[in-house]
């Protein structure tokens, strides 16, 4: 019998890709009144800008282990206390500036002081932008107060704190929270699967890993035998990790859980 819910947050009930996409869309508008340039082609050298400095920071090794990517970099603050972190919120005013004065750059154009300001406008538009999926509630409703709902996210504290803050809805769902950053490793590692178990008392038979991404989610739910739910809502094709079941929208997740009663 599945007695809990290990849910994934971003780009599973949070609509992260989206809230993304629309900081990038009002940043770079400013920069098409600006100078007239095309915003898809400057968010397009952004991202691919901000992605090759951001492998570059003695850091990565450690966002790496703790699944955080180039663009919540671009506008998380890191005000956590823990040494990588720290490093990090002292890295970040610099990549903001240097990645959108980078991708300004691969359009020709050379404004380093406009590349600052569009560095501290996106985290704005970010703020400005939460989105979560219109399921993602409907779902919860359902599942609180007949099982157990622990949110497993791969993240600073601070920055998963700050999604949180500003989508307060979905905080009182959760028996328990559990963000890798604060733990010290984050999925696929065992270890943080093991200790989600452990905070709900629970065999890891009695639990059901929901999530978005197969390298992280799923493959850190088989490792430790956890059932796991892989929600694809965009078609992707798999790769070598098998998840127990597949769904597009999580609303398919009653189905399964019907059938361990």
């Amino acid at each position: 019998m599945i007695k809990a819910v290990f849910f994934d947050l971003d780009d599973t009930l949070l609509w992260d890709q989206k809230s993304v996409k629309d900081a990038f869309e009002a940043t770079c508008e400013v920069a098409k009144v600006r100078y007239g340039i095309d915003p898809a082609a400057l968010e397009e050298a952004v991202r691919e800008e901000a992605g090759k400095l951001y492998a570059s920071y003695e850091t990565y090794e450690f966002t790496k282990l703790i699944g955080i990517n180039p663009f919540e970099g671009l506008w998380g603050n890191f005000l956590d206390n823990e040494e990588n972190f720290q490093k990090m919120k002292k890295i970040v005013p610099t990549y903001r500036k240097e990645a959108w004065t980078r991708g300004l750059k691969v359009l020709g154009i050379d404004d380093p002081v406009f590349g600052k300001e569009l560095g501290e406008r996106f985290p704005q538009e970010r703020r400005n932008a939460p989105h979560v999926y219109e399921e993602s509630f409907k779902v919860l409703d359902k599942l609180k107060g007949n099982y157990k709902l622990l949110l497993l996210t791969n993240g600073s504290p601070d920055l998963q704190q700050t999604k949180l803050k500003i989508t307060p809805e979905l905080v009182p769902y959760f028996d328990q929270i559990v963000i890798s950053g604060a733990f010290g490793r984050g999925k696929p590692d065992p270890s943080i699967f093991e200790h989600a178990l452990s905070l709900v008392s629970l065999h890891k038979h009695e639990v059901i890993m929901v999530g978005d991404n197969l390298m992280t989610d799923i493959l850190g739910a088989s490792r430790v035998g956890i059932r796991s739910v892989w929600i694809n809502r965009h078609n992707k094709e798999r790769n070598e990790v098998e998840p127990t079941y597949e769904i597009q929208h999580l609303e398919e997740l009653f189905p399964i859980l019907d059938s361990f009663r």
